[in-house]
């Protein structure tokens, strides 16, 4: 199977549907590390990468890998960086099976050789410029008396020509080419890392493009593009012009809520990487929320302060097989768009949303409209701060508050996050709520923070949050205005004078 060149998105959706049945995955250094995250639980996952200058594994142990774990009766994927049959020596270990009697399928992948300049903006063809391609190894031994390229037909055979992981033989490859007739005023680029955060680009010609290289110390993984249609790339650059370009971000919502953010941080052209520092559980005792939910016809008001509650909520409801008629007599108050939402999404319409989301503007909003005895039901977190019901105590209403769900700390890998941290490969850290901030530095476990956070801009969703934060040791960056995942990516843009072009 082919992985593409780098963005996980660009994964087929075929691929992506065999990735969630896989009893196995065998993965290659060029496959995207975030595609693992499809695996199903309890799937079995190997690194098989090989380098310039390491191999993990020999392509015949290799080869017999996959048929021991396909005669296991497993369903065994081989994840390979872009096309499997494009340099990537899937036909051999495809022959392999064959000769083996072990049934396979090939599902094709993005080819780097097309994705990755298109993510420089450069198109490998164009009508304006040429009609004809070559895709050509980069890793032929330059001092092969007899080469498989035929170099001169190649030189001038193909407007543009692309080389896949050269960049060790691009004096070989450039010194061939203009020997053989290709001009040395050829643009030429060379893009290594394509289509992810990293993506960096070198541009040049034939004839300097060599010692510009050495200068950048420029290094494999890299496609190197040969042709006039490298000149198109300043008009139609685009990916490296997105406002987040090259920020690698870390997301803390859990697992479940992270895909906003993610989407969000993707759109604006960083990389996310989610690492969920708290989990959404049940309560340890449903027996306040059950009673709760058998006198729910006598409540006037029911307050939610967030999505968790509202989903919660709901579940045990048709757990006990009642519905939303249950709550013909409660008026309802939702904490933030997001939470009105979903509640509308039952069928029900709520009263009272805060223009900021936050249980201090929802006693302001409630003010006038809660008369004394007013039976209020908040259903919410366990660790929920107690400032919304103590000030409608205050005001004379008749709290019930219940647990409907319980935060707990997540399931992230905290040593790769801490490598990266330190390896200083994460630029951002997000945070959506205070446990999230709580549960990353008990899971971080750091002797020093302050050092291991050393040039990472702390995001916080709220003034709740960011005072957690500061708390416990962060300085914190960037506070949104505005409590939503939206409201957060703006105040990134904002803070950092960046703006989606």
């Amino acid at each position: 199977m082919g992985a593409g060149p780098g963005d996980p998105k660009l994964i087929t959706v075929k691929g992506a549907e065999l990735l969630r049945k896989a009893d196995v995955i065998v993965y290659d250094r060029l496959a995207g590390h975030r595609l693992l995250a499809l695996a199903r639980p309890g799937a079995e996952v190997i690194y098989v990468g090989k380098s310039p200058d390491r191999h993990t594994l020999k392509q015949a142990e290799i080869n017999s890998l996959l048929i021991d774990k396909a005669r296991e009766e497993k369903v065994v994927v081989r994840l390979k960086g872009g096309d499997p049959f494009v340099f990537g020596r899937g036909g051999e270990e495809a022959e392999a099976l064959g000769e083996a009697g072990i049934t396979f399928e090939v599902v094709p992948g993005v080819t780097s050789a097309i994705a990755v300049p298109a993510y420089a903006g450069i198109p490998v063809t164009h009508r304006d410029f040429t009609s004809t391609l070559a895709i050509i190894t980069g890793n032929e031994d330059p001092t092969k008396e007899n080469p498989d390229v035929a170099w001169d037909k190649i030189a001038t055979g193909a407007g543009t020509l692309v080389f896949l992981m050269g960049v060790g033989n691009l004096p070989a490859i450039a010194g061939r080419l203009m020997k053989n007739g290709r001009s040395p005023q050829t643009p030429v680029a060379l893009i290594r890392w394509g289509t992810r955060p990293e993506q960096r680009t070198l541009t040049g010609t034939l004839g300097d493009i060599q010692e510009k290289v050495k200068e950048a110390e420029f290094k494999n993984p890299a496609v190197i593009i040969v042709g006039d249609v490298v000149s198109l790339r300043k008009k139609l650059n685009w990916f490296e012009k997105k406002p987040l370009f090259g920020k690698r971000v870390l997301v803390t919502r859990s697992r479940e809520q992270a895909s906003a953010l993610s989407e969000a941080i993707e759109e604006a052209g960083g990389e996310p990487l989610e690492f969920p520092a708290i989990r959404v559980v049940e309560p340890e005792d449903y027996g306040p929320l059950d009673r709760a939910l058998g006198r729910l016809n006598t409540f006037d008001w029911v307050i939610f302060t967030s999505v968790n509650g509202v989903k919660a909520f709901f579940q045990r409801l048709r757990c006990h097989r009642r519905d939303v008629r249950e709550l013909a007599r409660a008026r309802l108050c939702a904490i933030g768009p997001k939470t009105g939402e979903a509640l509308e999404n039952y069928g029900l319409l709520v009263e009272i949303v805060p223009e900021k989301y936050r249980a201090e503007e929802i006693i302001e909003a409630l003010r006038d409209k809660i008369e004394a005895g007013a039976r209020i039901l908040l259903p919410r977190a366990d660790i929920a701060r107690k400032v919304l019901p103590e000030a409608l105590s205050q005001m004379g209403a008749e709290v019930t508050e219940v647990t409907a769900y319980r935060t707990v700390a997540g399931s992230g890998d905290s040593a790769r996050v801490r490598e990266l941290l330190a390896q200083g490969e994460i630029d951002l850290i997000t945070f959506t709520s205070s446990s999230t901030v709580r549960n990353l530095v008990k899971m971080l476990n750091a002797p020093d923070l302050q050092a291991l956070l050393k040039g990472v801009g702390v995001v916080c969703i709220g003034p709740i949050t960011a005072g957690t934060a500061r708390e416990l040791g962060l300085k914190v960056d960037v506070v949104a205005e505005e409590y939503t995942i939206e409201g957060l990516v703006r105040s990134v843009l904002d803070h950092y004078g960046l703006q989606i072009t």
